[in-house]
This record gives structure tokens, C-alpha cells and sequence, in this order.
């Protein structure tokens, strides 16, 4: 399957539109099932040193956020959107689009959970230069891009009772996701600066991990 990258319904929806509540929370349940927040909640820690911030790109209502300092680690979210109601005094939240936003430097660790498919090769180059300039641990959990992950989610679908947005979105999101190292690759990530592991869940889910070498 060649990645494709197709505008996804929730993005044009206000965000008190009924079909977008509904399918934010059919999101929820998706990331529950591939596992993503425990991903990141087991894999983050032990790769951070002391002292060192972490910033979740496309944070949108925190949860990841919220649930990562739980176990330790000092977080802040990037979105488009306003700081999320209740969420703790701790975490700085950047308003600004991930692509321009000019406070990277910032950060030692940054994590992306289901976003960077939204982004054609060359935004991801873009990106991958900007954090490559001070960023030393790079997580990213997307949609594993397979005929295979096609099949499950519409297996899977009736299931929890997925709205139409999710329907479309969810398919468009995997034709828009990676398989084996696409993603290091289209972050430019040199591995002669950078080691980099990508493997593929059983559930839908592309993980990397991206640690740059001493």
C-alpha cells in the first residue's frame, strides 16, 4: 500500500459538533485498544535523564499528558487547541501549529501519539531537521499502514459503535500511516546520529523509538 494522505472529517468539525464528541471518544477507545498510552507510559521513563522535559505534539485533551507525569515525567502538550480544562498548573501548553512552532529547542524528549501521519514526507523532514537540532529522544505511536489493519478496524468497528467520522477517519489515518523505518526515514533521521527502532503491534499500531547516539 503506497501512503496516501487524505483530509480526515474530524478536522473540519467544530469541536462541540455531536459527531465530533462521538468520535473523540471512539478515539479514546481505539487508543485503548492498541495499547498507545501504556505504550508510551512503559517505554518514556527509563529513556529519560534527570531533569529533562517532554513535549506531546497534537496533545489534544491531555490525557497522555496527565497520565505520563502520573509516573514521573515533567510533560507539556502542543495542540491547536486551548489548554484542556483541569489540567494541572505543572504542564506549559503551546498553542501553535507543530510545524512552526519555534520552541523545540526546548525540550529534551518529544513524543507523538497518532498526529504525524497527518504530515506529507517533506512537513516531516521539516520537522525532523528542527528537532534534530536539540532533541535527544524522539517516541512516536501511529497507525501501522496494512491491508491487515484495514481488516481489523473494520472488524472491530461495530463493535464500540463508531460513528460515521470515525469510520472514514479511521481508514484514512492507516492509508496515511508507516511500516518498517518510513518514519525515521522521512524525519531525516541520520543513523549514524540517531538509533532508531520501528516495529509494527499487533493491534494497528507503528511504533519508533529514535534515541540520538552519544
Amino acid at each position: 500500500m503506497l501512503r496516501t494522505l487524505t483530509p480526515e472529517l474530524l478536522d473540519s468539525l467544530p469541536p462541540d459538533h455531536p459527531d465530533a464528541v462521538h468520535s473523540r471518544r471512539d478515539l479514546r477507545l481505539i487508543n485503548r485498544v492498541m495499547g498507545n498510552h501504556r505504550w508510551f507510559a512503559h517505554t518514556l521513563p527509563p529513556l529519560l535523564r534527570t531533569g529533562e522535559r517532554t513535549l506531546e505534539l497534537g496533545a489534544g485533551t491531555g490525557e497522555l499528558t496527565t497520565r505520563l507525569a502520573a509516573g514521573g515525567a515533567s510533560v507539556d502538550g502542543l495542540d491547536f487547541i486551548p489548554r484542556p480544562p483541569g489540567l494541572a498548573a505543572a504542564h506549559l501548553w503551546h498553542v501553535s501549529d507543530l510545524r512552526t512552532f519555534t520552541g523545540y529547542e526546548g525540550y529534551a524528549a518529544v513524543i507523538a501519539n497518532l498526529i504525524l501521519h497527518h504530515l506529507t514526507d517533506a512537513e516531516l523532514g521539516a520537522l525532523g531537521a528542527r528537532l534534530a537540532r536539540s532533541t535527544r529522544l524522539i517516541l512516536a505511536s501511529e497507525p501501522h499502514r496494512s491491508r491487515r489493519s484495514q481488516r481489523l478496524f473494520a472488524f472491530f468497528a461495530p463493535f464500540f459503535r463508531a460513528n460515521r467520522v470515525t469510520l472514514h477517519d479511521a481508514h484514512v489515518s492507516i492509508a496515511a500511516g508507516f511500516c518498517d523505518d518510513e518514519l525515521p526515514r522521512a524525519l531525516g533521521l541520520d543513523h549514524a546520529q540517531w538509533d532508531c527502532r520501528s516495529s509494527a503491534g499487533l493491534f494497528g499500531s507503528y511504533r519508533m523509538i529514535a534515541l540520538r547516539r552519544p
